[in-house]
């Protein structure tokens, strides 16, 4: 039996992922780099020391990804500020169904804690989790396994009686590491054969994962 449930933000719970994949690109072209589609969706929730060091293996060591990052984020949120943000299908019936249950949700996010609690207030979600997990908090982000042990403990919870729902190769990754059960809901791209790997299953939309909490 499930304990609790642990979601990424980012493509998982939120609309955002495909800001990131939109905007990346053109920050790193005013900075003169051209980045690829391939290797934006590569970086997905890819934390640190891991995102700046992946970045300057392709670019070399004057890359100021600090820089680079912020720019990112200020055309981000000011897209966002203009679209709004949207839920993906199923957050709010899963999260209903999860808090009948008695099940506890939390958040483990590449994100920063103060953006975090931004996105999850401005879509109404925010009051259905315990504890908002951000991989600013520990060692290493993801795909290394910290946010996830790092979340397990703030729970009081083991690993193995908890389930993550992740979108994205670095997010599943670190969940599985971690001992978690892993489920995908897929958001810029389907499960490959590696990610298959490291799944306890995929599902479509976050209201499926009612399949996963026995």
């Amino acid at each position: 039996m499930i304990k609790a449930v642990l979601f990424d933000m980012d493509g998982t719970l939120v609309d955002t992922e495909k800001y990131y994949r939109r905007f990346w690109p053109i920050a790193m072209a005013e900075f003169g780099y051209h980045l690829t589609d391939e290797q934006v969706l590569s970086m997905r929730s890819l934390g640190r020391p891991f995102a700046p060091a992946r970045l300057k293996e392709w670019f070399g060591d004057d890359l100021d990804y600090y820089a680079i990052r912020a720019r990112r984020t200020e055309m981000m949120e000011e897209c966002l500020g203009q679209e709004g943000i949207q839920l993906k299908p199923g957050a709010v019936e899963i999260l209903e169904e999860l808090r009948r249950r008695g099940i506890p949700a939390a958040v483990a996010t590449a994100s920063p804690l103060e953006r975090t609690e931004k996105y999850l207030n401005l879509t109404g979600i925010r009051p259905y989790f315990s504890k908002l997990i951000s991989a600013t908090q520990v060692k290493e982000g993801k795909p290394s396994p910290d946010i996830y042990l790092y979340a397990c403990e703030q729970l009081g919870l083991d690993p193995k009686d908890c389930m993550a729902v992740e979108d994205a190769p670095n997010g599943i990754l670190a969940a599985y590491r971690a001992g978690l059960r892993v489920v995908m809901v897929p958001d810029q791209t389907p499960p490959s054969e590696e990610d298959r790997k490291y799944l306890y299953k995929a599902v479509d939309r976050l209201d499926q994962l009612t399949t996963c909490l026995e």
